[in-house]
């Protein structure tokens, strides 16, 4: 973890992430995490670079040894009707709004923050130089990684437990030949194509 980053002055700092901005399908997932000073976490880093047995293990870490974690999260409705940027800042809002001890200061990763009612600050590459925000991130992606796996047990010819939902070739080809679930984001081009409306 890289300690370059400076903390505000505050006593409960929550960090918070997002997955699922880019994918063609299902829920944008978002955490927020207070983490225990007294219980430090080894090896907390941006999901993205950590092999999926180490989220795995991380994960069951944090949920055990956070002062407090909450899930968040905006379905392809929402995002439909809201946009993918709004619909990311709706499910922080709710991450933070979940979180049993409230915090005085909240660390967004990424440029901007959602309008919350405690200051709140941007940190872009957050999820690589902030523990919490590394936190965030891992109970986020491990939480949506397992909502495409059980999706993908639903509609077996996407493939989604292999590529989450993004759009690789593969999905790309599929939702041409089969048509969007009513799990996909309809107002993402691909699926509006699939969908007869672009």
């Amino acid at each position: 973890m890289n300690k370059s980053f400076s903390y505000p002055q505050a006593t409960c700092i929550a960090g918070v992430d997002e997955v699922g901005r880019g994918p063609l399908v299902g829920a944008v997932v978002t955490a927020a995490v207070i983490l225990d000073p007294n219980r430090p976490i080894v090896g907390l880093a941006d999901s993205k670079k950590l092999s999926e047995k180490r989220r795995l293990s991380l994960y069951d870490e944090i949920k055990d040894k956070a002062l407090a974690w909450s899930l968040g999260r905006a379905e392809p409705e929402e995002i439909d009707q809201l946009n993918i940027l709004h619909a990311t800042m709706l499910a922080m809002q709710r991450a933070v709004a979940g979180l049993v001890l409230t915090p005085d200061y909240v660390l967004i990763d990424g440029n901007r923050c959602p309008m919350l009612p405690m200051p709140s600050l941007a940190v872009v590459k957050g999820d690589d130089l902030v523990p919490e925000i590394s936190a965030a991130s891992i109970l986020a992606k491990v939480t949506r990684d397992w909502e495409m796996e059980a999706l993908d047990k639903i509609f077996p010819a996407y493939g989604f437990a292999q590529h989450k939902g993004y759009p690789t070739a593969y999905h790309l080809e599929k939702l041409a030949t089969l048509g969007a679930t009513h799990h996909h984001r309809s107002s993402f081009a691909p699926v509006k194509r699939a969908l007869g409306l672009a």
